[in-house]
This record gives C-alpha cells, structure tokens and sequence, in this order.
C-alpha cells in the first residue's frame, strides 16, 4: 500500500464518521450537522481522489517501465 492509497482509504473512514456524526446531531436538533456533513461528503471526495490517482500513477508507471524496457532491448 502506498501513501496514496492509505490516505484515500482513511479519509473516506474520516467521512462515514462525519457523515454518522452529522446524523447523529440531525437526530438531535442540533444545527452543528450541516457543517459536519459538508466536511464529511469532501472528505469523501478527496478520499475518492486520491485512490484514483494512485491508480493513475501505477499505470503510468508500469506503462514507462515498459517503454523502457522495450528502449533497452533494441
């Protein structure tokens, strides 16, 4: 696991937590659970993000990998 993916993986952690949390206090009347569902659904997009580029970065990778390779056998 790189540090891409782990970040991804717990920010979308971050954001089931925030998101319960903001149900929690919606539950309650409490007008904090705006804020932490706004907090919750980015944390989630910059989680989901993340795990995409490190998706990006390993096929780019391997793809430059290649090319090298096949640069070296001819």
């Amino acid at each position: 696991m790189n540090k891409y993916l782990r970040r991804g993986l717990l920010e979308i952690i971050l954001a089931i937590i925030l998101i319960l949390i903001g149900y929690y206090l919606m539950q309650l009347q409490n007008n904090w659970y705006k804020p932490m569902m706004i907090l919750g659904v980015l944390s989630f997009g910059i989680g989901f993000l993340r795990i995409i580029y490190r998706l990006i970065r390993k096929i780019d990778r391997n793809a430059l990998l290649e090319i090298r390779k096949s640069k070296k056998e001819n």
